[in-house]
């Protein structure tokens, strides 16, 4: 036994020694860390923001709590400052951030930034309402170069700073995967979590930014539908397949990084319905679980396929701005029925480089946010200079399909509408009946109705997708999986197939038929007007407040032909705007 036993340890030894005599070169990456601070979660970047001298009562709070510590910058540009300042300060931090909690009052750091030559006398540690106490006080001076930002931080025993970005909870479900930038322009998936069964978004303090004419949008947290690209970040179409089939994107969507360009923080990318395909909760989403509509019962739908910006913005105050696309009502539906301001802007205004293609005649980018500032912002940096604003207005109101009796809360709410907005354009207001004004007006050599015309325009512009997405997809993937094919939802699955049925030459016809119909809509009901765009606006219901419950079985998967309302922006490239104005009662047969 006993040569054994030695045989046995000369061999782990050889083995140790083959191991440490040689160079392994391993890639080690930080990816930061999360905390909690009164019991909120918060996410620490790895990057260093700033490196300030460790005083010796820092250092020995530093000690005490293990070397990692919440404190709070605040500027002093005042020789003065003192602590009703400070209050004054701490007041407003916690009235406009949501990041900040009294919890970085652990350790204060007073940046002064006076004149050089004078030292900062700083103040004593104060009381603030509540009677609640504020820790260690330390001062250092800001010079233009070195100046931290105000607002929550941690610091390490070393004195490096780090940010701190609050964690939050996906509670609707509307986020795919949650997302951090790095330093080189690129974006990683977020390496956090919260407890619960939703993805953590996190979140950088309100206080580290400032709005400039060159960052309009500084701080802006910002969430993508899941068909734009994004460098460093998969993306998914709302198909599991293509999720983890293609790699991470090289580059990011040209109007992504106008956006990030202006200052906005991405934070994550937000479900869509399979490939952009407007599909229902229980009857057609599969791959992935339709988001949550925050509103009435939290069991309608949300209308998708910019179904996760839309339950977003709807439900997160932490949340500023969504970004989505509009094909055939894709944010005007979600906006609609979840009481967001939503556009579709004009067909053209921004390349679609980076976004998947439903239909190239139709696609736009647009917004759903709750705060029209926010909106208009946005749309100044995106569109650049496609956009036009005009505070000259239309004198006349064309009214599609609006009620005329105070029959029910939503008419009621509609009728004050219309009467609000025609006192404050001083405008005076008609009814359009769109179909019986094409028979009347329609092109002389156009025999066709209206609903004719139109009836297939727009699944054969859309089935267009059969050989800008699926099919490459298709070859790609049976390539690389002994022919077998991805999964497909049966939405797009039945509308890829029509298309099928049609020859080519039939998108041509839908394209020239969609002409037809914009320049008539360009002559005979929006003529344009150079002082107020358009001589008129046309106003219909988008959302009456009516149920459409998520538990609901429907019948199987059709294809979207005919004409409505809705489609008028989408044929002639008019924008479209949602503006929500109320919110009326039903009865649920969820609560009940």
């Amino acid at each position: 036994m006993v040569p054994r036993c030695y045989q046995s340890v000369a061999s782990a030894l050889l083995l140790l020694s083959q191991f440490t005599s040689t160079s392994f070169a391993f890639k080690f990456t930080p990816t930061g860390q999360t905390v909690q601070l009164d019991g909120a979660s918060y996410y620490i970047p790895p990057d260093v923001v700033s490196t300030i001298t460790v005083s010796k009562h820092l250092k020995k709070a530093l000690d005490s709590a293990g070397g990692l510590l919440p404190f709070t910058v605040v500027n002093a540009n005042s020789f003065d400052y003192g602590e009703r300042d400070f209050s004054e300060a701490i007041t407003s931090y916690t009235s406009t951030d949501d990041v900040f909690s009294k919890g970085f009052l652990e350790a204060i750091y007073v940046q002064y930034s006076g004149v050089s030559n004078h030292k900062y006398p700083g103040f004593s540690a104060p009381k603030l309402s509540g009677n609640s106490s504020v820790g260690v006080v330390t001062t250092g001076f800001a010079s233009n170069t070195s100046s931290i930002p105000a607002g929550p931080y941690f610091v390490t025993s070393t004195g490096a700073v780090h940010q701190a970005w609050k964690l939050f909870s996906d509670v609707q479900g509307a986020f795919l995967e949650t997302t951090i930038a790095n330093q080189d322009g690129t974006f990683s998936v977020l390496p956090a979590n919260v407890e619960g069964q939703s993805l953590a978004i996190a979140v950088p303090s309100r206080l580290y930014f400032t709005k400039t004419e060159d960052k309009p949008l500084a701080g802006v947290r910002l969430g993508i539908k899941d068909i734009y690209d994004i460098a460093g970040l998969r993306t998914s179409n709302g198909n599991r397949a293509w999720y983890h089939f293609y790699p991470p994107a090289n580059e990011t969507a040209l109007t992504v990084q106008r956006l990030i360009d202006a200052g906005a923080i991405i934070v994550g990318k937000m479900k869509t319905s399979q490939f952009a395909n407007g599909e229902t909760a229980t009857a057609d989403w599969v791959d992935y679980h339709e988001p949550f509509n925050p509103r009435g019962d939290g069991y309608q739908d949300t209308s998708s396929s910019s179904s996760g910006p839309g339950a977003g913005a709807a439900a997160y105050d932490w949340l500023d701005l969504t970004l989505g696309s509009d094909t055939g009502g894709s944010i005007r539906n979600p906006s609609q029925v979840q009481g967001l301001f939503g556009n579709r802007p004009s067909w053209g205004l921004v390349p679609l480089d980076g976004i998947m293609p439903m239909a190239p005649q139709l696609d736009t980018p647009g917004f759903l946010t709750r705060h029209p500032d926010i909106w208009i912002a946005a749309s100044k940096v995106l569109y650049e200079e496609n956009i036009t604003l005009s505070y000259n207005y239309p004198s006349k109101i064309q009214t599609i399909g609006w009620p005329t009796s105070n029959s029910s809360v939503a008419n009621g709410l509609l009728l004050s509408f219309l009467d609000k907005l025609s006192t404050f354009l001083n405008a005076t207001t008609t009814t359009l009946n769109i179909t019986s004004q094409w028979s009347s007006s329609h092109p002389s050599n156009v025999t066709s109705s209206l609903v004719n015309l139109m009836n297939i325009t727009y699944p054969i512009l859309i089935g267009q997708q059969t050989t800008l997405v699926r099919d490459p997809f298709y070859a790609d993937y049976s390539a690389a999986n002994s022919g077998r094919l991805p999964f497909i939802n049966p939405v797009p699955l039945a509308r890829w197939g029509w298309a099928d049925t049609f020859p080519a030459s039939t998108v041509s016809d839908a394209i020239a038929n969609k002409t037809i119909f914009k320049s008539w809509i360009e002559q005979n009901v929006l003529i344009a007007d150079e002082s107020t765009c358009s001589d008129s606006l046309a106003l219909y219901v988008g959302g009456a407040g009516t149920t459409n419950y998520r538990n609901a079985y429907r019948s199987p998967p059709g294809v979207p032909t005919g004409f409505s309302t809705s489609r008028i922006s989408i044929f002639s490239g008019v924008p479209d705007f949602v503006v929500p104005i109320g919110e009326t009662p039903y009865l649920s047969n969820i609560t009940l």
